[in-house]
């Protein structure tokens, strides 16, 4: 036996490298944003205070729940003012894992259940591997965060950390408007990218037990289709809960829950669902 018997004598005996590769289509649903306006995030406050006087019991709790927070970022502010910003983090990570139990209220509701207490604080437990990698992710952010709050301070007041006193006079002391600018510079980078990556993720993940990466994306879709609703709905958040926690933060027993119930609605509100045809489906799994 040659060589040469080891090579065909015909083109034709190659196999065919001309059709390329078709994939099949995804199965199962594919997210697809809506077209949003100004209007919207007014509606989703609208329908998130619905579900509010539908079920006040349960808001109760959860805004008692939010109200320790704001507690305890009062004592940390009074007490060591350069761990409020990395306090600030760590309630914006825990806010909306906590308003999970709200999403899953007003998703019952939307679909014609019946919302109960212990389902609304068990709701995550089917999704806790999707939810543990966005926790993970976003953990490490607030860590960042919180060093960098604390790097800040240090280069700014280079003789120690300030007193509770010190830190107010430094916001309204034009002396030291570098500092300030600084401070909201760093902390507000943090807060948009824990807000681009979590402002629909973690209802999605409960409304279609997604991955978390997918989760994260579809947030990230969301902000960058629509950057002036979003930042609208993001300064009506803000804005709302800075005067709920003034004064005593009592405020906040109400407008948590409410902000809760609302992001379920800016979810759906900004993300709809397309079902692949079977037909689709089996005749990619064919080729």
């Amino acid at each position: 036996m040659t060589a040469a018997d080891n090579f065909p004598e015909h083109d034709s005996d190659l196999p065919s490298m001309a059709t390329p590769y078709v994939p099949p289509p995804p199965v199962g649903p594919r997210s697809r944003m809506r077209s949003l306006g100004f209007v919207d995030p007014f509606r989703w406050l609208r329908r998130g205070l619905s579900d509010l006087r539908h079920h006040p019991g349960i808001a109760l709790f959860y805004g008692l729940c939010f109200w320790g927070m704001a507690q305890v970022l009062a004592w940390v502010f009074q007490h060591k003012p350069e761990y409020t910003m990395s306090l600030v983090s760590g309630c914006l990570l825990l806010g909306p894992f906590l308003a999970m139990g709200l999403y899953d209220v007003s998703r019952k509701r939307e679909s014609g259940e019946l919302p109960e207490m212990v389902s609304s604080l068990m709701c995550w437990d089917i999704h806790r591997r999707s939810m543990a990698m966005l926790v993970l992710v976003l953990m490490v952010l607030e860590l960042l965060w919180g060093r960098a709050s604390l790097v800040v301070f240090a280069v700014f007041f280079n003789t120690g950390m300030p007193s509770t006193t010190g830190v107010i006079e430094a916001i309204f002391n034009r002396q030291n408007m570098d500092f300030l600018l600084v401070y909201l510079a760093v902390g507000g980078a943090f807060a948009v990218l824990v807000y681009g990556l979590s402002v629909v993720s973690i209802p999605m993940i409960l409304d279609r037990d997604t991955d978390a990466i997918s989760a994260v994306i579809t947030s990230l879709r969301v902000v960058f289709s629509h950057p002036g609703v979003m930042l609208l709905w993001g300064l009506l958040l803000s804005v709302l809960v800075l005067l709920a926690l003034w004064p005593w933060g009592l405020g906040i027993i109400v407008v948590g829950p409410w902000l809760g119930h609302a992001s379920w609605h800016a979810y759906r509100g900004s993300v709809e669902w397309d079902e692949y045809p079977k037909e689709a489906v089996t005749l990619g799994s064919t080729n």
